[in-house]
């Protein structure tokens, strides 16, 4: 936790209202959501019990297991969620726009991507166990399931790998989103639970925010924000039903504890869904970051190639990564996370205000500049105008450091000199680039004296590797050695079914 939200949050608690931790949104919103909320068995690894899933807040579908324990039925309840989902995922990646840049890697790019939200991380657990136990599915054979299992489970198993990425937007748990904008004055872990979290943003009309909060926390009037269930309705409501339903002998007598079943599930299911879909509102409202735009295109590039890996045959995604496929991952968090941060600081002031009481960043005014400085760079001269700024922030930056201007699209400075003063610091920076082609740096490229100026020690881009990465055949024994090829087998889920 920084010092910025734990200011905020204390001023929340003493304040009973939340306070704003970014001026933007930095996540994009689709305009067609599909919302998930799913509850499991008590008790089981990952026993799908029902789920409430759609694109329309007041026409939700509804899924629900007959025996959550059976094998037979939780393959069956995938297959119905596959309807559900594969429809608009594939629906989205037919509509293509062509790319005309050069250097892509894609000629073209899906126009929309699948933004799945669910209640709080722990839904997005259970869509990464969901599709465990189905990528691996055979779709021949003894045990064959439809090839919508085996699908779903592999785009499942997408989802919940980039949900993993700080810059990602495919898989939203609805919690992480609001706590990204808002400060409440409860902990993490209170935060957690959407309802006592909405109770913060969005308090009914005349509750105060305390009464409302401990509305929020009375399972009988707002039951857990999934996947987990309440244990005294598990205990007095759900599994009475279950033995009613596997004890029904006839079919007219299953069709009605089915039903009793289904309600109860869904008056469970209802208010998280309602308190989801009042998340999106509450965050569409919000202005977008600048680069929110850049970053959602991206990630339509990625799902476009994830598409045609599909569509093309693709195996399902390995049990575990070998050497190189985990350094990789390990790489591209590191990068894209580094490249979110600088991002968010670039577009929102206070963010950057965040990373001036650290010390990682600093404003001021200008008080001298040289923009007509030019200096020998191999054989001829460029220019380096110098920047003299004073501060009174709190710097713990060091001289032969470069901090970048958010103003002029990360200009890069170095810092020659650090002059602490009575009242604050004197720091000199030399300009490096993003002045224009000419022998004189653009008209506005350069602070004059009397700006204000910000510099900050992230950079919008991060320095990626040189070497190319080992091929399979050429992982040392030290990493296990050259993997074989893997070929998925149903034993690989039988630990995630048990």
């Amino acid at each position: 936790m920084t010092m910025m939200t734990s200011l905020a949050r204390a001023l929340a608690a003493d304040a009973q209202t939340p306070q704003r931790l970014t001026m933007y949104r930095h996540l994009h919103i689709s305009d067609h959501p599909i919302v998930m909320v799913p509850i499991t068995l008590a008790g089981e690894t990952n026993a799908p019990l029902a789920v409430m899933v759609g694109t329309d807040p007041a026409r939700p579908e509804v899924i629900v297991t007959r025996q959550p324990r059976e094998r037979a039925e939780r393959l069956r309840f995938a297959e119905r969620l596959a309807g559900h989902l594969l429809y608009p995922i594939a629906s989205m990646a037919a509509i293509t726009q062509r790319l005309e840049s050069r250097g892509a890697e894609l000629s073209v790019r899906a126009t929309e991507a699948p933004q799945i939200w669910v209640p709080n991380p722990a839904g997005v657990d259970y869509v990464r166990l969901l599709g465990r136990m189905t990528r691996f599915r055979s779709i021949e054979g003894r045990w064959a399931v439809a090839p919508s299992v085996r699908q779903l489970g592999i785009w499942l198993t997408w989802l919940a790998e980039q949900a993993e990425f700080a810059d990602s937007c495919v898989l939203v748990p609805a919690t992480r989103a609001l706590s990204g904008v808002w400060a409440t004055g409860q902990s993490d872990v209170e935060d957690g639970n959407l309802a006592a979290l909405m109770a913060w943003l969005a308090p009914p009309p005349g509750m105060a925010i305390a009464d409302a909060v401990r509305r929020a926390e009375d399972p009988a009037l707002c039951p857990p924000a999934g996947p987990a269930t309440d244990p005294t309705f598990d205990r007095l409501f759900l599994q009475p039903t279950l033995r009613d339903l596997a004890a029904a002998s006839t079919e007219p007598a299953r069709r009605q504890v089915l039903s009793r079943l289904t309600s109860m599930l869904l008056e469970q299911m209802r208010p998280t869904w309602n308190l989801v879909w009042h998340a999106i509102e509450l965050l569409r409202q919000e202005p977008p970051a600048p680069r929110v735009a850049r970053r959602w295109e991206r990630q339509r590039d990625r799902f476009t190639a994830f598409h045609y890996y599909v569509t093309n045959g693709g195996n399902p995604q390995a049990k575990r990564d070998n050497a190189v496929r985990g350094a990789q991952r390990l790489a591209e968090m590191e990068q894209r996370l580094a490249s979110f941060n600088a991002e968010r600081a670039y577009d929102d002031p206070l963010v950057i205000a965040d990373h001036r009481l650290a010390g990682e960043a600093f404003a001021g005014t200008v008080v001298a500049s040289d923009a007509t400085r030019r200096v020998r760079a191999t054989q001829k001269l460029v220019p380096r105008p110098l920047v003299t700024v004073t501060t009174a922030d709190p710097v713990r930056l060091e001289e032969g450091q470069q901090v970048h201007d958010p103003s002029r699209n990360g200009q890069r400075a170095l810092i020659t000199r650090i002059e602490e003063t009575t009242d604050g610091w004197i720091i000199t920076l030399e300009l490096q680039d993003k002045m224009g082609r000419g022998r004189t740096p653009a008209p506005g490229s350069v602070p004059a004296s009397g700006d204000e100026a910000v510099y900050l020690a992230l950079a919008d881009t991060f320095v990626r590797r040189r070497r190319a990465w080992p091929t399979r055949d050429d992982i040392p024994w030290t990493h296990g050695g050259p993997p074989p090829e893997y070929v998925p087998a149903p034993e690989d889920a039988v630990e995630e079914w048990s």
